[in-house]
């Protein structure tokens, strides 16, 4: 089974098939235009370069969420307009989760922080051990603080290693704890060969969608929403 994925939830953007936990191909750009510009037409140059027919793929995933609002919503639409057509599955992955999927050869538990803004980040913990992903906590946005804590108390005794786009923000509040590290900036970000894989497992578990199901997770509002919301709020 072959399944395409879609990471957009940050300022780059990739693609990747896999099939059977074998990658296929993948592909990334980091142009400065956006998702909207760049993402389809890298999924057509990435298959007419490894001559993968668009009708071989069987299953479509993406990076629904945390991330920026407008990147996933041109992920989560791009893969529906492929989908639809041929009444294939879709997979929504979480962005924290497809990030711990850089880590498969390591024996860790995997930090994965994402910038959320005003003192805050968006986390979740896995344990990874020969090659498999055990969540730990639901994806959730919490303080620095919190998260320093957690992990200060925490009593694993494999490596911490912190990885995702907030890990230059939060690692240096655990850096004192001697089994944390930072990923290497060579692993530390989402990409679509982590959302593939992710999207793999969830596959064989029953956990996807049709086209019309298919929808961001949202941890938080969009900063628009939560202006209205307030404004009504002050309304009453």
């Amino acid at each position: 089974m072959k399944i395409l994925s879609l990471e957009c939830s940050a300022k780059s953007a990739s693609c990747a098939v896999i099939e059977e936990g074998n990658l296929l191909c993948r592909d990334f750009t980091s142009s400065g235009l956006t998702h909207s510009q760049t993402l389809l037409p890298m999924v057509t140059n990435m298959l007419s370069n490894t001559h993968i027919p668009f009708n071989d793929i069987d299953a479509f995933a993406v990076s629904a969420g945390p991330g920026s609002f407008t990147g996933i919503r041109i992920g989560i639409s791009a893969v529906k307009g492929m989908a639809l057509p041929k009444n294939a599955p879709c997979i929504p992955v979480s962005t924290l989760e497809a990030i711990a999927y850089n880590f498969l050869n390591e024996d860790a538990l995997i930090c994965a922080v994402m910038d959320a803004r005003c003192n805050q980040v968006y986390n979740a913990l896995f344990r990874i051990n020969k090659g498999k992903v055990k969540r730990i906590c639901e994806d959730r946005a919490v303080s620095i603080d919190f998260l320093k804590n957690e992990i200060l108390k925490s009593k694993v005794r494999c490596k911490i290693i912190v990885a995702g786009d907030g890990a230059d923000l939060f690692f240096p509040s655990v850096k004192d704890k001697k089994n944390a590290v930072i990923a290497e900036e060579d692993r530390r970000l989402q990409n679509g060969e982590g959302v593939a894989k992710a999207a793999e497992r969830l596959y064989k578990k029953g956990v996807f969608n049709t086209a019309e199901q298919l929808l961001p997770i949202y941890l938080r509002l969009p900063q628009a929403e939560r202006e209205l919301k307030l404004k009504k709020e002050i309304k009453k």
